[in-house]
């Protein structure tokens, strides 16, 4: 049994964040069922690098973070389709959306209302700021609120202009607090028997995604300055080339600095740095830079790595993609799960359970793919059915 068994989440999120949020719900058991227009398919589902999938709906950017929800497709600004979801919610324990408040008040989908159907409703709403304050109103996606909240002005190489993030973590981070946040509800409708509004802010999570930094500019009143690979006052902490690639080493402790110097046969470096004050390390800076960037040439990075590690020293080989997808350390894990009929993995989530834990069971949905086994389990009828599917209300 997993910990989520019985749960029903209403899915109306599009693009990554909220979307992500009920897939970490689904891979923990509850009956995700994913919610879009009649007449306009979720964006995400023709984005992706294989064109064919695009085609089909099915973008792999839709993919990874759908696969077991059900899906269905229903008009909601059509009263009948109103009508249908106000079924559903009463039938639910949680709601996460990521619409517009306007176009929720106008849709009868705001809290307000849909607590009146079900008063033990989680109603999760996320967005790109908030639903309070001077930006509450105003779009965004993961690259703007890096931009906004700094995120990319601490980020690339000393001297560069402001670097973005790669992955698009804002928005996985979001979905993660999301579903922390809709736990943490569902646990105190337990206790209390009430259903909660949850505000879910992109912007604020990307703060808490950056929390030492957050801390420290506000607690100093100085911003955090971009350093690029290699830490500025840590010598051991740091990316540097090798024989063949490049490694990164994570020696932040004076323990681990010490470690690294033995693993590179620097014995006298190693005493002085296990007797050197944490406030004066950083005078180590230059000297011990140069001897890394030259000791570190005269092997490869994989061996370097695997050296480096038994001397309990954190360092990795700076890997890519695929590469690290095809390690055994992931393949072995449970992160990268089989679901049946497809021809690649997918990422489930980064924890796992001694028993119940988290798993895809189905592929991801196609568009309106399970609209009429909803509406079999909502009691309406198959005349009504197919009147509904003639009307446009809902699609398959």
């Amino acid at each position: 049994m997993k910990p989520l068994d019985g749960i029903r989440v209403l899915d109306l999120t599009h693009v990554f964040a909220g979307p992500f949020c009920t897939y970490q719900l689904g891979v923990l058991g509850a009956d995700v069922i994913k919610i879009e227009p009649a007449d306009q398919p979720d964006m995400s589902r023709i984005e992706g690098a294989d064109t064919e999938l695009n085609r089909q709906q099915m973008g792999l950017s839709f993919q990874g973070q759908s696969a077991g929800k059900r899906a269905m497709a229903v008009d909601l600004k059509s009263e009948a389709g109103r009508t249908i979801f106000h079924k559903l919610v009463q039938t639910a324990d949680v709601v996460v959306q990521n619409y517009t408040t306007d176009c929720l008040i106008s849709l009868g989908l705001d809290y307000d209302t849909l607590s009146t159907v079900n008063p033990k409703l989680i109603y999760c709403s996320i967005s790109g700021f908030g639903r309070s304050g001077d930006k509450a109103s105003d779009p965004a996606y993961d690259i703007v609120v890096q931009a906004f909240v700094g995120a990319m002005a601490s980020n690339g190489e000393i001297g560069a202009p402001p670097l973005r993030i790669g992955p698009p973590v804002v928005d996985y981070g979001t979905g993660a607090q999301a579903a922390m946040a809709v736990l943490a509800a569902l646990f105190g409708r337990e206790r209390t028997g009430d259903g909660r509004y949850i505000d879910v802010s992109m912007a604020d999570s990307a703060l808490m995604l950056m929390n030492a930094n957050a801390m420290t500019a506000e607690a100093t009143g100085r911003s955090v300055k971009p350093h690029g690979n290699r830490d500025p006052s840590l010598a051991g902490y740091g990316a540097y080339e090798t024989a063949d690639g490049m490694l990164m080493i994570g020696a932040y402790t004076n323990a681990q600095y010490a470690n690294l110097m033995l693993a590179l046969g620097n014995s006298d470096a190693a005493e002085e740095i296990r007797l050197t004050d944490r406030a004066v390390i950083s005078q180590r800076y230059d000297v011990d830079v140069a001897f890394l960037e030259g000791v570190l040439k005269e092997k490869t990075a994989d061996a370097w790595e695997v050296l480096l590690n038994k001397h309990h020293v954190p360092a990795a080989r700076v890997r890519t993609m695929n590469e690290a997808l095809n390690h055994p350390q992931l393949s072995d894990r449970s992160v990268l799960q089989r679901v049946e009929g497809a021809s690649h993995r997918y990422t489930v989530a980064g924890f796992t359970f001694d028993r119940g834990g988290p798993s895809v069971e189905a592929l991801p949905p196609r568009f309106g793919q399970h609209s009429l086994e909803i509406l079999e389990e909502l009691g309406i009828d198959r005349v009504t059915q197919e009147k509904l599917l003639k009307e446009g209300v809902v699609a398959t």
